[in-house]
């Protein structure tokens, strides 16, 4: 959704989510230093409270309404071209891009949401 995030990591692709590396679902984790405070926040996307599965969000902008609802676990430091192209693909309906988005690598440094 341009201007908001992006939603992945459902391995059946229905948008219902996908278990945990864990098995089932898995509580939040909230630390009052983690903020959705700008473009590229990395976060565990869930139905309610306390279920976690597979689904991930990345921010296209700041959204402090998302703070303490949502698991944040990292961010982008690079590669904010890839994001822009990825914000830039046509959507359909519920908001699903009409073409598939795959990340293909990513790289995870010891603290992802340091500065």
């Amino acid at each position: 959704m341009k201007g908001f995030m992006i939603q992945g990591g459902d391995p059946l692709g229905t948008g219902k989510g996908g278990e945990s590396i864990w098995g089932g679902v898995f509580a939040d984790e909230f630390h009052l230093e983690h903020k959705h405070d700008k473009r590229g926040m990395l976060s565990m996307a869930n139905s309610k409270p306390d279920s976690n599965g597979s689904q991930f969000f990345i921010t296209y902008s700041a959204q402090p309404h998302l703070n303490n609802k949502y698991t944040l676990f990292g961010r982008v430091i690079d590669g904010f071209e890839t994001l822009d192209v990825m914000e830039r693909v046509p959507i359909g309906k519920k908001s699903r891009p009409l073409s598939d988005i795959q990340i293909q690598s990513f790289v995870i440094h010891a603290n992802p949401i340091a500065d």
